[in-house]
């Protein structure tokens, strides 16, 4: 449903976006993450058609959105970081009004609007828009994105302005959109929040997509490029020996506990070793770095 090729931006000689391959299949709720200035939204914004990419393509539902730019926008839904209403009319008038640019017609356009305005929670909210709290806003914003029934919805920094009531309410609509079938893409970089709601993610660092697939994928992905080490804890009865391994970084150990760092998985060669010792092990732990600390460390490197 979403397709880039080697998707490249420039800014004057500045390379924000850099041959950049993604994936999202129909149906999928992808989370885009990556930290600020990882080139995130400028892609966004060539999946929207509002920039044109330097080199490369993107496909929405086999539309190139670079050539076909008002064809691709039919069937994309899109929720700005920064969404902008007229302060001086209510929701419902703003959802009318935009509805238009769509070509709803008028008996169809207030069952639309007002099945949206439910969705969001904003349905009986009669003051003008700029009287609405940030909150609010956004979720307005959110109910805009849907108004043309959009095949795909792109979502960018979407609970920036929520509290966690709002929050909740925010992953229920993206659960029940999604049971209908859109491709929905979550812009963020938060991972605890796009966890919540996301099936596949993407890691974008410096303009390139690092990791991509399931949370299990990344994380593996992750975990190979990172020189994060892994540890071992070790518990036995008697003393425990002196180990020894090529893949041995650091060891901690007291009389009968041992923390060790190791670059790969060496219970078994350390187990061998304890077995002709005859320790009498009580516990062999690996700890491998999840994927909070492994997107931490994209973090640290951007």
């Amino acid at each position: 449903m979403i397709r880039t090729e080697n998707l490249t931006k420039e800014y004057n000689g500045n390379c924000v976006v850099d041959h950049l391959n993604m994936e999202i299949k129909e149906g999928e709720v992808f989370g885009f993450l990556g930290p600020n200035g990882a080139g995130k939204t400028t892609t966004i914004l060539m999946l929207t058609g509002m920039i044109e990419p330097t080199e490369g393509i993107c496909l929405i539902d086999g539309i190139d959105v670079a050539r076909n730019p008002l064809k691709a926008k039919e069937v994309i839904g899109y929720l700005p970081e920064d969404v902008g209403f007229y302060g001086n009319m209510t929701g419902k008038d703003n959802l009318d009004y935009f509805a238009k640019f769509y070509g709803i017609y008028p008996d169809k356009r207030e069952e639309r609007i007002d099945y949206l305005l439910d969705l969001v929670r904003l349905n009986g909210v009669t003051q003008t828009v700029g009287g609405y709290s940030r909150g609010m806003n956004q979720r307005l914003g959110l109910a805009q994105a849907l108004l043309n029934d959009p095949k795909v919805v792109i979502l960018d920094e979407p609970t920036a302005n929520l509290d966690p009531e709002g929050v909740a309410q925010f992953r229920k609509i993206i659960r029940k959109i999604s049971d209908e079938g859109k491709t929905i893409l979550i812009c963020s970089h938060i991972l605890s929040e796009i966890k919540q709601v996301c099936r596949t993610l993407g890691i974008l660092s410096q303009g390139k997509m690092v990791a991509q697939g399931t949370t299990e994928e990344v994380e593996e992905q992750l975990r190979e490029q990172s020189n994060i080490p892994m540890k071992i804890t070790i518990e036995s009865i008697k003393p425990l020996p002196e180990l020894s391994h090529p893949d041995i970084l650091e060891i901690h150990k007291t009389e009968n506990r041992a923390e060790i760092s190791v670059n790969r998985d060496i219970r078994r060669e350390l187990s061998s070793q304890l077995q002709e010792a005859s320790n009498g092990i009580i516990e062999m732990h690996l700890e491998k770095p999840g994927l909070e600390q492994l997107f931490l460390k994209v973090y640290r490197r951007d």
